[in-house]
């Protein structure tokens, strides 16, 4: 069982690095307010969700605790992304606004996930 919590650990992370790298590379456009949803965010924002939801059922089915707090506070958090980027992904030009937020936000989720312990 700890093998596949790890192998779904890693396809967390995945998600994570396609959500923020989607991000990062509209940095220089945001700058312009050219910027825009790229699919990559909206598959690592899926990608985190699924596999989210399976680390936690994994995890109390392995008998762990779960920190529901962090957890929901997380899911929030990567709704309103979700959010955000499925309604803006298939406009040519975003607001910086709302390009900001999914990265304020993903940037969030993840110190979240490292600091609350």
């Amino acid at each position: 069982m700890d093998v596949l919590i790890h192998a779904v650990v890693g396809l967390h992370i995945i998600g994570i690095a396609a959500l923020l790298g989607g991000f990062l590379t509209q940095m220089k456009a945001l700058g312009q307010g050219e910027g825009r949803m790229v699919p990559a965010m909206l598959h690592g924002a899926l990608t985190m969700l699924v596999t989210g939801v399976a680390l936690v059922g994994l995890n109390q089915a392995q008998g762990a605790t779960v920190n529901t707090v962090k957890i929901g506070l997380k899911l929030a958090l990567l709704v309103v992304i979700l959010g955000l980027v499925y309604i803006k992904r298939d406009e040519e030009k975003v607001a910086s606004a709302a390009l900001g937020t999914v990265g304020a936000l993903t940037a969030t989720n993840i110190f979240i996930a490292v600091l609350w312990t």
